[in-house]
């Protein structure tokens, strides 16, 4: 089973993207993607809102959460956060490995 976490990070006056720039600028975002157990990390800017920033975490297992939270990245990541003075909101989606019912469905 895996875990996706999509965060919408938002702000005023282009800090949501600004925080983005430099999470991937600084190399923290990089350094995450490294973590045990993370599968994927990745910014988006929704074309409707430019004052948000999505986020899609996606990790292994609770357990690589726990990890990623308790590291010494999070406080970094969270100073980043405090400076664009961001506030978030979390949507969380769990899948199992069974074989994926969409794929008829996909242009590829």
């Amino acid at each position: 089973m895996s875990i996706s976490v999509n965060l919408y990070y938002r702000g005023r006056n282009g800090s949501a993207r600004q925080f983005a720039e430099e999470m991937e600028r600084s190399g923290i975002a990089d350094a995450i993607r490294r973590e045990d157990g993370n599968l994927g990390y990745r910014y988006f800017l929704p074309l409707d809102d430019p004052e948000t920033v999505l986020l899609i975490d996606k990790w292994r297992d609770q357990k690589a959460i726990d990890a990623h939270h308790a590291s010494p990245m999070m406080k970094r990541l969270a100073r980043l956060r405090e400076k664009y003075d961001l506030h978030m909101t979390a949507e969380r989606y769990s899948f199992t490995d069974a074989p994926d019912s969409d794929d008829r469905f996909l242009r590829k």
